[in-house]
């Protein structure tokens, strides 16, 4: 019997509940526990294991520069870090809100570190998220119109719950950038996050987009409904 149904649960693919159910049995507490204890416990693990492993596969898809965490985050106002507003951040609040991240700073104070620890803590609440370096995106919408792929593509960008763009401002932009930039920003505007994280201060991101009513627009959707995040200093992983 004992071994029928550990056939049946691999069979179901039930494996936290396969491998609590061979712990039980090599430690010979299976006939300690009453039924409604048994059955608990071996839902609580079946429970646990597909949350892991939902985690991972988030955190595969999302394909993240750093794998980062916010617990290794240097939390120091000098750094140009408020405790309190990253500790709200990691809450996933403004997920469910959709509000927006800015963070600026200088090369190597740690912008891309910050957006990945955010968005592996998005993918640990349950979030998909999705990390592009700006020019490797627009690259991709690119070819995405010459093969005729670039509604799928934008529409998959659309159903993110968190879109992180890294290095933005690196150049100044072409027109079909720009206008595929303004695509993707109103379509998650007031519907899903997105992270930018960039080399300039946000007072200079106007000047980078180049054309005035596509920059207002997409601006206009930016920054009256996000958090801003100016860095200063080294990297922000905890020194070893």
């Amino acid at each position: 019997m004992m071994m029928q149904i550990e056939s049946q649960l691999t069979r179901l693919r039930l494996h936290g509940m396969s491998r609590s159910w061979q712990a039980l049995l090599e430690t010979r507490k299976s006939h300690e526990l009453s039924l409604s204890e048994g059955l608990a416990l071996l839902l609580q693990a079946e429970e646990e294991d597909r949350s892991d492993r939902r985690f991972e596969q988030l955190k595969r898809n999302a394909r993240f520069r750093y794998q980062a965490s916010v617990e290794e985050l240097r939390l120091e106002a000098a750094r140009g870090l408020d405790k309190g507003l990253i500790l709200g951040l990691a809450t996933g609040e403004y997920l469910a809100k959709a509000e927006s991240v800015l963070i600026s700073g200088a090369t190597g104070c740690g912008k891309s570190f910050l957006a990945s620890a955010l968005g592996h803590q998005a993918c640990a609440q349950g979030y998909k998220v999705a990390y592009y370096n700006v020019q490797k995106l627009l690259l991709r919408t690119k070819m995405a119109r010459l093969d005729g792929t670039i509604y799928k593509f934008l529409e998959k960008l659309s159903k993110t719950d968190l879109l992180i763009l890294d290095d933005f401002g690196l150049t100044h932009l072409e027109q079909q950038q720009r206008l595929d930039l303004m695509e993707i920003i109103e379509d998650r505007h007031a519907k899903a996050s997105t992270i930018i994280a960039s080399q300039l201060p946000v007072a200079s991101w106007y000047d980078v987009i180049g054309e005035e009513t596509i920059a207002d627009a997409i601006l206009d959707r930016l920054v009256h409904s996000s958090y801003r995040i100016e860095l200063r200093g080294e990297s922000l992983r905890k020194k070893q």
